[in-house]
């Protein structure tokens, strides 16, 4: 993530923060319920990636990450995570030291795709997962978000959005394989009025989707 990303996410923190409970209440839990699908398919330790302000790593149980905004890390200390300040591409961590690596909104946000999902296989051992949480290209939301991207919202300027295609060439071109895919989010995305049961497999109608893979054997 470049300093000019990193510099908006410390100004706008507490904003940023305050979102998951208001008018993103539902939406947060409606995409908690799909990730918690997964949840018992994950060896530990467990990390997250892009950890923000530490919501979703306080929901689902993930006891330690790593971003490279210091105030959100603040927020996210609070909540009593073990946090780590740096960048997902460039990450801190030794060879084959984690069970499972969360991407939740993250890739979006990214400079290099590509090279944090390879550190992600470095730092993972043979047996270990990635976990996408993702706003596709293709989706009504990732529409929307685009279309906030073009009209230089203060976060969406800076996202740049994927197809489940390149998403999935991605993940093989970093030696991941695709072995779940859960979606949820189909209300429309100016009228969230309640918490979504989630889908199995994909559906470009999915507002959030989250996607399991494993490192590839050839990557063991």
């Amino acid at each position: 993530m470049s300093s000019s990303k990193v510099s908006i996410f410390d100004s706008l923190a507490s904003a940023y923060d305050t979102w998951f409970d208001q008018e993103g209440k539902l939406i947060f839990a409606s995409e908690v319920e799909a990730l918690k699908q997964v949840l018992p398919l994950l060896p530990k330790p467990w990390i997250e990636l892009g950890l923000g302000s530490g919501r979703f790593a306080q929901a689902l149980g993930i006891a330690v990450g790593l971003d490279p905004s210091s105030e959100l890390l603040n927020m996210a200390k609070n909540r009593g995570i073990s946090v780590f300040l740096g960048r997902g591409e460039e990450a801190p961590f030794k060879d084959n030291v984690f069970g499972t690596v969360f991407l939740i909104v993250t890739l979006c946000f990214v400079d290099s795709p590509e090279r944090i999902l390879s550190e992600a296989a470095r730092f993972l051992r043979d047996e270990g997962k990635v976990v996408l949480g993702l706003i596709l290209r293709e989706s009504p939301w990732g529409q929307l978000y685009q279309i906030k991207k073009e009209m230089r919202h203060r976060f969406y300027r800076y996202a740049t959005f994927y197809s489940y295609v390149e998403v999935d060439m991605l993940l093989k071109q970093t030696g991941f394989s695709a072995e779940k895919v859960i979606s949820t989010l189909f209300q429309n995305p100016s009228k969230v009025n309640h918490i979504e049961v989630p889908q199995q497999g994909f559906s470009r109608d999915a507002g959030f989707t989250v996607v399991l893979a494993s490192k590839s054997s050839s990557r063991r």
